[in-house]
């Protein structure tokens, strides 16, 4: 069987958590097991001009996405520093 993913990168200013919730209740529409990683952004090419995502934006949209799935995680943790 094929493994469904769902992905969304944490993008300052553009993703925030309310579109997450969104995002996490529509997933959950189809099937609360499937798994949900926000990815931390780094600014790169194009998108130089935003910061790195904060910490507890990535941590709020991490509490408000567990609400309505369970098997949630955070990508990209060592942009934050914390592994």
């Amino acid at each position: 069987l094929p493994v469904l993913t769902a992905t969304t990168l944490l993008v300052p200013g553009y993703v925030d958590e309310l579109e997450v919730k969104r995002i996490a209740e529509f997933i959950a529409s189809l099937n609360p097991e499937i798994p949900y990683s926000l990815l931390v952004f780094h600014p790169d090419f194009a998108m130089r001009d935003l910061p790195v995502t904060p910490k507890e934006q990535a941590f709020k949209c991490y509490r408000t996405a567990k609400k309505f799935l369970k098997n949630v995680n955070i990508g990209n943790l060592h942009l934050l520093g914390l592994i």
